[in-house]
């Protein structure tokens, strides 16, 4: 894996998440009630806290929960919620572990469907419906993981042409796009809440 994103907007965040699955798997995870950029920016933090150039997902598995915690609380903290995230990311990677040998690429690689594809997304930890599809999208537009069926699977994310996610980021300018995108969304939902 080795191509070029521009999720986190920080050039070396982006170089690993453009060189390491589970870098990416991590800012996916990671990317809830804070700003995309922030989330996508953590496994850079945590790989650097680690003492480490990528992540590692045994060494995450099996690292002291309260030490890790510690980790992602460090200021600046990894995410808003720090002891909640730093449990999650530690589960995807016993999942990982124990699923496919600590290689999060294994997740995708060889994958006939795009069915299949969102189906073992669904089955990470704090992966549901809604992230997996995202993330499925982000896998078809910007890592060329294209089994058939993807963008289907992947529903509205997939649209060739959206600005509605992560998925759809390759710079500051598509970035505020999605932004607007967001913002929209919730101020229908919130005229459609005043008017129910």
């Amino acid at each position: 894996m080795n191509v070029t994103v521009r999720l986190a907007q920080q050039p070396e965040a982006d170089e690993l998440l453009g060189r390491s699955a589970l870098a990416a798997l991590v800012g996916m995870l990671l990317d809830q009630q804070v700003p995309m950029e922030w989330a996508f920016s953590g496994p850079l933090t945590i790989a650097q806290r680690l003492g480490r150039d990528d992540l590692d997902a045994h060494e995450i598995a099996v690292y002291n929960p309260e030490e890790f915690v510690a980790l992602l609380s460090e200021k600046p903290a990894v995410h808003r919620y720090p002891a909640a995230m730093a449990k999650r990311v530690q589960q995807l990677c016993q999942f990982l572990v124990a699923q496919y040998d600590g290689d999060a690429a294994a997740l995708w690689r060889g994958v006939a469907t795009g069915k299949e594809l969102l189906s073992r997304l669904n089955a990470l930890p704090g992966f549901g419906k809604q992230k997996s599809q995202i993330f499925l999208a982000l896998l078809g537009k910007q890592y060329g993981v294209q089994p058939e069926g993807w963008r289907e699977a992947a529903g509205a994310y997939g649209e060739e042409g959206s600005y509605r996610s992560v998925a759809d980021i390759t710079g500051p300018e598509s970035l505020e796009k999605v932004r607007a995108h967001k913002q929209e969304v919730k101020r229908a939902a919130k005229e459609a809440k005043v008017k129910a």
